[in-house]
């Protein structure tokens, strides 16, 4: 297994982590993803931890907090082998302050995640999602007394906007607070708005990227192709919308890509597509799922080999699209000679 910095950090985490979104099945969402009870969780971790994949990740707001409880079970007596990943602030009851990051939302969802999880201590807690009513100043403040008394060691943000995650190190920085380091975010061949913005400024502020839905929510695992009907078994009949969009003839255009360069490697479509994202620049971890051992197995494949120079040039140029302002004049070359593109994309 490869190791990385997370961000600017010093802690390093395993390229390929592991979404443990399928523990649980509570709901119309996660009973798609899948049901993973106790005892076939422990199996899925250990063959994760047999291959060094050590990071899991979950939240409390999958199947309502089983995922959490279930992912404590499954590390009960090799906690110290693991990297937990969280997250919170997306509601998780019915009472008004069950939802947010206030102070009282942080604390308090902080000690239900540990209690549930079975643990002291949380290595990675990042926040699912901006909270626009609660100052900056109180989340970041809060977050850096749970990392002081001891509960979380290090702080992400998850589908932040890039004003509103650098803002959040501005105020850390001001006022000496703990800084986040990981930004889990959507990021695939078929979803590359990441690079827009936060990924240059991943770079500037050594922030890594933990990617969830690396195959576009179900879209890239060699399931779907030009001209054919959505397979029965496809979670997408359940999920579609729930998913980020995507235009048909681009995620096609993808597919072939995808399917061309795997006759040349021998390797399926879902490992090509992961190891792509695996040499993007900022990219810390890659959260692969699976519903079952033989899901996992494949998706473990996508380690210990690398798409040639060529290979990636192809899916760069099929997942390629026009950036929105004022991105695009910098993307196209148009004033490239005096100010060159953060990251080439193309």
């Amino acid at each position: 297994m490869d190791y990385r910095l997370l961000g600017a950090s010093g802690f390093k985490v395993p390229a390929l982590g592991f979404g443990a979104g399928t523990f649980g099945g509570k709901g119309p969402l996660f009973s798609a993803w899948g049901n993973a009870d106790t005892v076939e969780a422990r199996r899925l971790l250990d063959i994760c931890l047999d291959a060094g994949v050590n990071l899991f990740d979950t939240a409390d707001v999958y199947s309502d907090g089983e995922s959490e409880r279930i992912l404590g079970e499954a590390l009960k007596g090799r906690r110290d082998q693991a990297i937990i990943s969280t997250k919170l602030t997306l509601r998780a009851g019915h009472g008004p302050n069950d939802v947010g990051a206030s102070r009282h939302h942080l604390i308090t969802g902080v000690e239900r995640a540990l209690k549930r999880l079975n643990t002291d201590y949380i290595d990675l807690l990042q926040l699912h999602h901006f909270d626009a009513m609660t100052p900056v100043e109180s989340v970041m403040r809060t977050l850096d007394d749970l990392v002081h008394e001891g509960k979380l060691r290090y702080l992400g943000a998850s589908n932040f906007s890039g004003w509103q995650l650098m803002k959040s190190q501005a105020v850390a920085d001001r006022y000496g607070y703990t800084r986040f380091v990981a930004n889990q975010t959507y990021y695939s061949l078929v979803g590359r708005d990441y690079e827009w913005e936060l990924m240059p400024l991943g770079l500037d502020q050594g922030v890594g990227a933990v990617v969830w839905s690396p195959l576009g929510w179900g879209r890239l695992t060699g399931k779907i192709r030009r001209g054919q009907p959505l397979p029965e078994g496809s979670r997408l009949h359940d999920t579609a919308g729930f998913a980020p969009p995507v235009d048909e003839e681009r995620l096609y255009r993808v597919v072939d890509a995808l399917e061309q360069t795997a006759a040349e490697t021998g390797k399926s479509v879902p490992q090509i597509a992961l190891n792509w994202l695996l040499q993007r620049p900022t990219v810390s971890t890659v959260l692969i799922g699976a519903r079952n051992e033989a899901q996992l197995r494949q998706n473990l494949g996508a380690i210990g080999w690398t798409l040639t120079r060529e290979q990636v040039m192809r899916l760069d140029a099929a997942s390629a699209v026009t950036p929105p302002y004022p991105y695009y004049p910098y993307w196209n070359g148009q004033f490239a000679e005096r100010n060159p593109p953060a990251v080439q994309t193309v």
